[in-house]
């Protein structure tokens, strides 16, 4: 996934390597300079105007090896910037685009709240990685190698100092790895139930104030909140003894390598310049391999974080979607339905929503679907335009199987207008536009009118442009529901499909549309899932549904005389109506 990112973008790769390159060489380079200052000025035979001179040279050199290295460190930092920017783009963008791809179950698989931390947090996760790695993790183990041979190359004895401080260093860093690992690990998953609570109390703040629970969901959001401290604290308190422990190491290696130094020039004198001069150079090496073990500890640490990302994102990219549309030609489809033998079950659940379901619909027939909550009406309604797929059994439009006809077939035929109006923040025009992306002021004019929309609208001085805010907010429960049926309607839909659509609406409202849609969409199938028989009661069938069976089907006065459920349900509500 991250290599085929990357790929994408060689050129600032191999600049930010460059760049890093020129930065550790400037690093490394430095030291051999200050060596030979000290030997300069620790040289006896030479005049003070000589030291001087040469000390001047050096000095230029240094500030010119400065300056190089400081332009290479800000040519990285843009650069690996750049890298870090694009490529988390492009993985917000891959990520959304799988999404859009996947079936209801696939999202149930996740979760919304999951979904969202993933492209928003894990997101940001691997973007500071990338930063890291074209920054940081790369630089390390060249600085690291190169301070170690220059080391060795300056003072050859003592090498060994140099291996102990590097082994007890990496044993400190690799516990402490070891320590932290878990509760990287458990930051993600926190934060996932932490965005998860605070979603459902933003969402349903209305139930949370009417039912005085805001002291339960503060204790809810409290004790999540409180577990995430925890690891943040854990691992804070492992970052306080590791860096006192490695400033200790560098300071014993610090001055083993000096007391030796000193031991070296007292049994031999005539070293004593090179030995000056070697052992500043030598603690400039160990300060930055030190440097780089510990960066290289710390960031690995932080990486984790980002790996951990990585996968969680690699999760979304690499599945593999439970529907799949035939790559056919798009057809034209009548508005006939028919049902074999179909039953359904949700994921992970083992008994099944619906059993063994045949019937046949006409094209242009008005049908409703009753029956008592959770009877499987909706998931019925939900087969039709391919929310789901059946367990078992064949759903077909217009005579086809619906797994074998185009996406794009199946968008045009069908419209489906789901129980709980969902509006997006925008206009009204871009919510009409959702069911047809070319609709103009006529096509708008025809479905607001049908579904009684234009009462209001016609009220707005805007109109279709007037703003839809969050959710729909500005808009009544009512008119919410007839701006999504006007959606539905406005692409001409050879079926619609209504799920208990109107239940928000008036009764002289909700006459007024089915009025509507008997005289404007005589030619469309209908299909209208009702709570109340009321609604369904003029239709040419009448679909009666019984803990997820198909109990009885025909028209209002054969289902009184022959359906006890019907008759039941029929009953309960006249009597509620008288």
């Amino acid at each position: 996934m991250m290599i085929k990112a990357i790929s994408k973008y060689k050129m600032l790769v191999i600049a930010a390597l460059l760049t890093m390159l020129i930065q550790v060489g400037a690093t490394l380079w430095q030291p051999s300079y200050m060596k030979s200052i000290l030997s300069v000025m620790a040289n006896t035979s030479l005049s003070t105007a000589g030291k001087i001179d040469k000390i001047s040279h050096y000095g230029v050199a240094l500030l010119v090896i400065a300056v190089i290295g400081l332009l290479g460190s800000v040519l990285n930092t843009i650069t690996a910037a750049k890298i870090a920017q694009v490529i988390s783009a492009d993985l917000r963008e891959m990520t959304f685009r799988k999404i859009q791809t996947f079936s209801y179950a696939d999202i149930e698989k996740f979760k919304s709240a999951n979904l969202v931390v993933r492209m928003t947090n894990d997101i940001n996760q691997i973007q500071m990685l990338m930063m890291m790695v074209f920054q940081i993790l790369i630089r390390v183990p060249l600085l690291f190698v190169g301070a170690f041979i220059l080391s060795i190359i300056t003072l050859p004895q003592l090498w060994w100092i140099i291996v102990v401080m590097v082994v007890l260093i990496v044993i400190v860093t690799g516990l402490s790895m070891r320590s932290m690992g878990p509760h990287f690990s458990a930051f993600q998953k926190l934060m996932d139930r932490i965005n998860a609570i605070a979603r459902d109390n933003l969402r349903g703040a209305r139930v949370v104030k009417s039912f005085v629970q805001e002291k339960n969901q503060t204790k809810k959001f409290d004790k999540e909140s409180d577990e995430l401290l925890g690891h943040n604290l854990a691992v804070g308190y492992i970052f306080s003894t590791m860096i006192p422990t490695f400033t200790i190491i560098s300071q014993l290696a610090i001055f083993g390598a000096i007391m030796f130094v000193s031991t070296f020039i007292t049994k031999s004198p005539s070293t004593a310049q090179d030995q000056l001069g070697g052992i500043m150079s030598f603690m400039q090496y160990m300060m930055q391999i030190m440097f780089a073990i510990i960066m290289g500890g710390m960031m690995s640490m932080f990486a984790s974080r980002g790996f951990v990302s990585m996968g969680r994102i690699r999760e979304v990219l690499d599945v593999k979607t439970s529907m799949h549309y035939d790559t056919v030609a798009d057809e034209d489809l009548d508005g006939s339905i028919e049902f074999d033998q179909v039953s359904f079950a949700y994921p992970n659940d083992e008994t099944p929503t619906l059993k063994n379901i045949s019937f046949k619909i006409a094209s242009g027939q008005m049908v409703g679907i009753v029956g008592a909550t959770g009877a499987g009406k909706s998931t019925l309604a939900q087969l039709i335009p391919r929310l789901f797929d059946p367990t078992e059994g064949t759903v077909k439009v217009g005579g086809k199987d619906i797994r074998h006809v185009s996406q794009g077939t199946l968008k045009k035929t069908i419209s489906i207008v789901l129980q709980k109006a969902i509006l997006f923040s925008g206009t009204i025009a871009g919510n009409l536009k959702q069911g047809k992306a070319d609709a103009n002021a006529a096509d708008m004019d025809r479905a607001a009118k049908i579904a009684q929309a234009a009462e209001f609208i016609d009220r707005l001085p805007e109109r279709y442009d007037a703003t839809v805010e969050e959710r729909g907010n500005n808009f009544s429960g009512g008119q919410k529901q007839r701006l999504s049926i006007t959606r539905g309607i406005i692409k001409q839909p050879k079926v619609l499909i209504l799920d208990d659509s109107t239940s928000a609406l008036d009764a002289r409202s909700e006459k007024l549309v089915q009025e509507a849609f008997n005289r404007e969409l005589s030619a469309t199938t209908t299909i209208i899932i009702a709570q109340k028989i009321s609604s369904v009661v003029h239709a040419d069938k009448i679909l009666v549904l019984d803990a997820g069976k198909l109990v009885a089907t025909g028209t209002h006065k054969e289902l009184v005389a022959s359906s006890e459920v019907y008759r039941q349900i029929y009953a309960t509500q006249k009597a509620k109506e008288d």
